[in-house]
């Protein structure tokens, strides 16, 4: 039998499918776009694909991706030294810089600890943090990390570490989402927002 589709397209399809959210037709959708696409179009996104290992680093002060190092959060001298939040993904800097409420700084631990994946503190970029704390005075560590079984475990890791050498532990609220009916509130949701309510 003949192949329908030429090796070519097959493996930037395979390729695509590999990608986070990323589905059969998805890819190839974006394939057959980029072979319609002018060839400008299609260099660009080559270079900037192929710039994304050349040109990222890792910031030394809080770990997360950047072009320069120190990035620039940990360079801005605006930024709270003794705040810094602890998130479990680059990206979850980014949803948190988006709101334009938080003015600490960010460590980024690249994961959160889950036996049944093989991933232990040692795994994460913890030991950066706890380096951190011998180098920088740091008054309170906001643990961001997602209200799931693991981001439970590792807020709760890392307060048994942070406590013991003087850092105030905070956690993020969680609760209702704004336009949220209380009906459709699943029990821990409701729960947790009744402890975090707060003088109105």
């Amino acid at each position: 039998m003949p192949t329908i589709i030429a090796e070519p397209v097959r493996r930037l399809i395979e390729a695509f499918q590999r990608l986070p959210g990323i589905g059969p037709k998805t890819a190839s959708r974006l394939a057959f776009y980029l072979l319609r696409a002018p060839a400008s179009e299609v260099q660009e996104l080559a270079a900037a694909i192929a710039e994304l290992r050349t040109h990222i680093v890792y910031c030394r002060r809080c770990q997360n991706l950047a072009d320069s190092d120190p990035c620039a959060i940990c360079s801005d001298p605006s930024r709270e030294q003794q705040l810094v939040c602890v998130v479990e993904e680059p990206l979850d800097v980014v949803a948190i810089e988006r709101t334009g409420v938080f003015r600490g700084l960010y460590h980024v631990l690249h994961g959160v600890i889950n036996p049944v994946a093989g991933i232990g503190p040692e795994d994460l970029r913890i030991g950066a943090l706890l380096d951190r704390l011998e180098r920088e005075t740091i008054a309170e560590g906001l643990i961001a990390t997602n209200p799931t079984m693991e981001g439970e475990a590792t807020a709760l890791y890392l307060a048994r570490l942070l406590r013991p050498r003087g850092v105030r532990v905070t956690r993020l609220a969680r609760g209702l989402p704004v336009g949220g009916d209380l009906e459709y509130a699943d029990e821990i949701t409701l729960s947790r927002a009744l402890e975090g309510r707060r003088d109105l």
